[in-house]
Formats: C-alpha cells, structure tokens, sequence
C-alpha cells in the first residue's frame, strides 16, 4: 500500500482482510470481506444515493482472491 499521511478504516480492515486470505483462513477473512463492504459504504444510502466508489487495483485484487478462496472451499 502507497504511504499516505492518514489512515481510513477500510485500509487497515483491507490490510487485514489480504493476511487472512493469505493465510487461507475463510471464516475470518468472510468478516473482514463484510467489514470492509461496510467501511467503505457508511454514509451510504437514501433515495437519491448514487454509487461513488472506486475500487483500487488492490481491493479489487484482494476481493478476487477471497471470491478464489471460498470457491476452493465449495
């Protein structure tokens, strides 16, 4: 991950979320997958939201991995 001056809370639940996908570990990486979701989406809603996420090349590339990881343990 690219330095920054500040830290968000996904960013760390996404540091999180690739260790346990490394470490192959589907009940809590599921968690962190879910934490992350809801992270990135407070504040989110009503009827005029309009979707304005932007996933990074590594939440995507985590994300891949756990969808990887929970297809393996099917």
């Amino acid at each position: 991950m690219a330095e920054k001056n500040y830290e968000r809370l996904s960013d760390v639940v996404l540091k999180a979320l690739a260790l346990a996908v490394e470490q192959k570990d589907l009940a809590i990486a599921d968690l962190l997958g879910l934490a992350l979701d809801r992270a990135m989406t407070r504040g989110a809603g009503g009827k005029d939201f309009v979707e304005r996420r932007e996933f990074t090349d590594e939440v995507e590339n985590v994300l891949n991995k756990l969808k990887a990881l929970r297809e393996a343990r099917r």
